[in-house]
């Protein structure tokens, strides 16, 4: 009886590292292959780092590569690591912004540095001007950005510029820093720049545009921002049949583009996380560590075990 009872009172084995990272990388599996966000937690549940996913599984289950280097800023938190929560986006923007929400919001301890907000990028939409613009900024509280309408700060300025580049060719908002008056009689002979021609820009700096016109525009575009994919398009279809329906075919026309260049903004997404996932890549620099960069390439690769052999042909000599 003595000996039962003392093997009841015994702990149970702690969990070995690779274990738990095994154990983590099965439930990363389960995850789909959208965009959004995801909270990794320690043993207390608290969570202690928060990023965002262009595809969930392939992002999460990244970290749990066995013998993975994250560099001095991840590893340190991937060794606290007990479990995470995800939360599923429609788009990688929205991903994008709620990663910026949760961060602020609960300020986790490996996302300590964005909380400030200092040097790190701002969305502002200068809505004091006619013609509002739309720019990426790390000084949010300077001169031409007073009345702004802020988002952010984002994580990475790269992820930034590229949405808005991308959105661009949806809601053809101007990015440039010039002074226009829609009264300025020169504006007629203005020439605009190429976004105008490629249709990513209405050229307000040459009357191409009423201030109202240009206005809506930017009102979809907060919209769109600040709400959910299927209710903006919801709304969007709405303002078409209203169009239709009143004989505005022009108006109904260009609502009709926006409805499809916001469907088609998905379709971009996977086919770049696709690419992603069949991408070759390239050494780019001389690796100071030849036992780093096999970890780095490893997890670049996605392989599960440690790299043992590679193989090169010298493309010099292939033609004798």
């Amino acid at each position: 009886m003595a000996d039962h009872a003392s093997e009841q009172n015994e702990s149970p084995t702690p969990e070995s590292s690779q274990d738990r990272l095994g154990r983590l990388a099965e439930s990363a599996r389960e995850l789909p292959r959208t965009p959004g966000v995801y909270l990794m937690k320690d043993a207390a549940g608290t969570v202690i780092y928060i990023g965002k996913a262009g595809s969930l599984r392939d992002r999460v289950g990244s970290y749990f590569v066995p013998s993975t280097d994250l560099g001095l800023k991840k590893q340190p938190m991937l060794e606290l690591v007990e479990d995470f929560d995800t939360l599923e986006c429609e788009t990688e923007w929205e991903a994008l912004l709620t990663e910026s929400r949760l961060i602020k919001d609960v300020r986790p301890r490996f996302n300590a540095k964005l909380t400030d907000g200092k040097s790190f990028p701002y969305l502002a939409i200068t809505m004091r001007e006619e013609f509002p613009g739309v720019f990426i900024t790390r000084n949010p509280t300077d001169e031409p950005f007073k009345g702004a309408r802020l988002f952010g700060p984002f994580t990475s300025v790269s992820a930034l510029r590229d949405s808005v580049q991308l959105l661009q060719r949806v809601f053809k908002y101007r990015t440039c820093t010039l002074e226009i008056d829609s009264r300025d009689p020169k504006n007629r002979f203005f020439r605009p720049c190429l976004l105008h021609p490629i249709d990513q820009c209405t050229a307000p700096c040459a009357n191409k545009i009423s201030p109202e016109e240009y206005r809506k525009d930017i009102d979809r575009f907060i919209r769109f921002l600040t709400s959910k994919r299927s209710a903006m398009l919801r709304e969007l279809k709405k303002e078409m049949d209203e169009a239709s329906s009143k004989l505005e075919f022009e108006r109904a026309a260009k609502l009709r583009d926006q409805i499809k260049a916001i469907e088609k903004l998905d379709d971009r997404a996977k086919r770049s996380r696709d690419d992603q996932r069949e991408w070759q890549p390239e050494v780019t620099v001389f690796a100071s560590d030849p036992a780093a960069a096999l970890r780095s390439l490893q997890r670049t690769l996605g392989m599960d075990n440690p790299i043992r052999c590679m193989e090169a042909i010298d493309i010099a000599h292939l033609q004798g």
